[in-house]
C-alpha cells in the first residue's frame, strides 16, 4: 500500500489522491466489491475526510466507486450483463476505429502503432499484468488519435476504466497473451496496407475473442 503515498510538492493534492485511488483500483490493490473505509484511507493518505470525499465523488463519476446507502463507498463491480454490453459497444466502435485509422492515419501514426504493438508483444510488457494493461492502453490511444472520428475516441475514452478492468480478466487467462499479440499483428499489417475492410473485421474479431474469454471467467 506504500504506492498510495502523497507527494505534496507536485500536482494538486486532490488530483494526487484521485490518481492514487484510481491506480489502486485499476491494479487490483482494491478489489471489486471491497468496502472503502474513510477513516483508514484518511490515515493511509494523510489527508482530511473532506478531501477524501471529494476524491471519492470524482471516482464515482468515473464509475469506479459505488456508494451504498447506509454502508458507504465500495469499489464498483462489473456484472456479467454490463460486461457483455461494454464488449458489444467496444466491438462496434473499435471496428470503426480500425477502419478509420486505415483511411486517415498519418505515416507517423502508423509507425507509432507498429512500435506500440511490438512493445505489447515484448517480454518487458509481459513482465506484469499492469505493464501489459498500460501497453495496450497506449496502443489504443494511438489507434483512436488516428482514426479520424473524435466521437468514437470520446466514447471509448470515457469507457476506458471499465474496459481496462475487463482486460484484466481476459489477459489473465492462460494462453490469451500469445493470441492477443498475433491478433494485434494482423490488425497492424492490415492497417499498414491501408486495407480498411480487413482492419475493421480484425478489430471487431479481436474484441469478440477477448469478450469470449472474459465471459467464461464470469461463468466460472
Amino acid at each position: 500500500m506504500t504506492n498510495l503515498h502523497i507527494n505534496r510538492a507536485t500536482v494538486s493534492l486532490k488530483q494526487q489522491v484521485i490518481d492514487r485511488l484510481r491506480d489502486a483500483i485499476m491494479d487490483g490493490t482494491f478489489a471489486p466489491g471491497q468496502k472503502l473505509v474513510e477513516k483508514d484511507l484518511c490515515a493511509l493518505l494523510g489527508i482530511s475526510r473532506t478531501l477524501l470525499r471529494e476524491a471519492l465523488q470524482h471516482l464515482e463519476a468515473e464509475e469506479l466507486i459505488t456508494t451504498i446507502p447506509h454502508k458507504g463507498p465500495m469499489v464498483a463491480v462489473i456484472d456479467e450483463a454490463e460486461a457483455r454490453a461494454i464488449y458489444q459497444v467496444r466491438q462496434a466502435l473499435e471496428a470503426l476505429a480500425g477502419e478509420g485509422f486505415a483511411l486517415n492515419a498519418s505515416d507517423e501514426q502508423m509507425q507509432a502503432l507498429r512500435a506500440s504493438m511490438e512493445y505489447v508483444a515484448s517480454e518487458e510488457a509481459a513482465a506484469t499484468t499492469q505493464k501489459l494493461l498500460e501497453a495496450k492502453n497506449d496502443f489504443y490511444k494511438i489507434l483512436l488519435r488516428g482514426c479520424g472520428n473524435q466521437i468514437i475516441a470520446n466514447v471509448l475514452t470515457q469507457l476506458n476504466n471499465r474496459i481496462t478492468l475487463l482486460r484484466r480478466l481476459s489477459l489473465g487467462e492462460a494462453g490469451r497473451m500469445p493470441e492477443t499479440s498475433c491478433e494485434l499483428m494482423g490488425i497492424v499489417e492490415a492497417l499498414e496496407n491501408r486495407d480498411a475492410v480487413l482492419a475493421k473485421r480484425l478489430c471487431g474479431e479481436h474484441v469478440a475473442n477477448a469478450a469470449q474469454v472474459a465471459m467464461k471467467r464470469f461463468a466460472s
